[in-house]
């Protein structure tokens, strides 16, 4: 089923897609994928671009009109097709209650929502749209699944444009990884100290108030000096720095501070970002709650803040996180298959053009560079210009540099 109207500079359509949950059971039913095409009005036959949001959990983009950024950049070249991913947006929304009868079949569940199974949602709906080959960009976990793509389905693939989403490829342990975040975070808290000295104070003194005290948030959640930490996945935005600095600036329990607090994560909005997010990283094997395990004490009980770190008392402080909680617990202990095939990467013959930000705070720019060095062809522009939200900060630059770097302009 589809749907087309009009907006100023765009013609869009949405469509409605049917999809196995367990690809290669049929048995276990369809779920619904929800697309929406973006075209120039003149640009009705331009090949495709598919965007793949990063997360885990996050819906596709939505798109301003007349598009702007990289979306108005892109309709110079292509039709772009913006895809919620399984179990976000308009795309069978995992809830607050995960469809099963137990914790267990709750776990399982959501062991169909992962990278894979993405792609093989796309290679369905490329079939039903009677795409030879498309165009790939995508951003942070679009980026590592963007990798699962050219390791499962190349043939499928025109170009592949990724920012700031160089997965480890090569079954690099979770721990590893967690271990490089926890440092590239201790760096980012200190360049903020450096720039504002004086909030240090402010901060120690909201973290032992927290702890003394029984604070409520405005949903009546208990603001917790743990819960509070988690403040820090700004530090990884371009404009994180600010946004951290005139919430601490604010005087405490304020309305205005208790309303920051309350919206200064989107664990909620989108509960499997929390319950799937170490599972990205898993190239095979458990995770363990390795990002727990491995935090440093001062990001414990010191003024440390975290980054894009999930903890197991989240499923606690979080309300909006509760229902989700024996599954994540089943999950963190989870087997999981590879993502990646290495050797096909290494063999890889589609154009491939990646950032890769030094300064990224969630993702490990060793790691990355060495993606880029082990993937075939895939050329890579290292910058310190950008944060991890590069693409959202400046799209229109970014995405045409991508593009005359895959097409050897550059």
């Amino acid at each position: 089923m589809s749907t087309t109207y009009r907006v100023p500079g765009a013609v869009v359509t949405e469509r409605e897609h049917s999809v196995p949950l367990v690809h290669g059971d049929p048995s276990r039913g369809t779920i619904g994928v929800f697309t929406r095409e973006l075209a120039a009005p003149d640009g009705l036959d331009r090949p495709y671009l598919v965007f793949l949001q990063g997360g885990p959990g996050f819906e596709a983009a939505r798109p301003t009109s007349p598009p702007s950024g990289w979306m108005g950049r892109a309709l110079k070249d292509f039709r772009v097709l913006l895809l919620d991913q399984r179990g976000t947006g308009r795309s069978a929304p995992v809830g607050p209650v995960i469809p099963g009868a137990t914790p267990a079949d709750q776990a399982e569940y959501l062991t169909h929502f992962r990278a894979d199974s993405i792609v093989r949602d796309l290679e369905l709906i490329r079939a039903g749209l009677g795409v030879d080959r498309w165009s790939l960009l995508g951003q942070s976990f679009g980026g590592f699944t963007s990798l699962t793509y050219l390791s499962l389905a190349p043939e499928g693939l025109r170009e592949v444009l990724i920012t700031g989403g160089l997965a480890p490829i090569d079954h690099r342990p979770v721990d590893e990884i967690y271990a490089a975040t926890w440092a590239r975070v201790r760096e980012a808290n200190q360049r903020y100290h450096d720039r504002y000295p004086g909030d240090l104070d402010r901060l120690r003194a909201i973290l032992r108030r927290l702890d003394e005290e029984d604070v409520r948030l405005p949903n009546g959640d208990r603001l917790t000096s743990r819960r509070f930490r988690q403040t820090g996945i700004w530090l990884g935005d371009s404009a994180g720095f600010e946004r951290l600095h005139h919430l601490l600036e604010l005087p405490f329990g304020s309305p205005a501070f208790m309303v920051d607090a309350q919206m200064a994560s989107a664990w909620e909005r989108n509960p499997i970002y929390a319950t799937l997010h170490e599972s990205c990283y898993a190239d095979g094997g458990v995770t363990g709650w390795s990002a727990h395990r491995l935090a440093p004490e001062e990001a414990v009980t010191g003024e440390l803040l975290g980054a894009e770190h999930v903890f197991p008392w989240m499923w606690e402080d979080y309300a909006g996180l509760r229902a989700h909680r024996e599954a994540a617990q089943l999950l963190a202990h989870h087997a999981w298959p590879r993502l990646y095939d290495p050797d096909r990467l290494a063999r890889n013959e589609v154009p491939v053009a990646a950032t890769v930000y030094v300064d990224d705070v969630y993702v490990e720019r060793s790691f990355a560079e060495e993606t880029a060095r082990s993937v075939r062809g895939l050329r890579a522009w290292v910058t310190n210009e950008y944060a991890h939200n590069g693409l959202r900060a400046d799209g229109e630059r970014i995405l045409g540099r991508l593009l005359d770097l895959a097409r050897g302009r550059a």
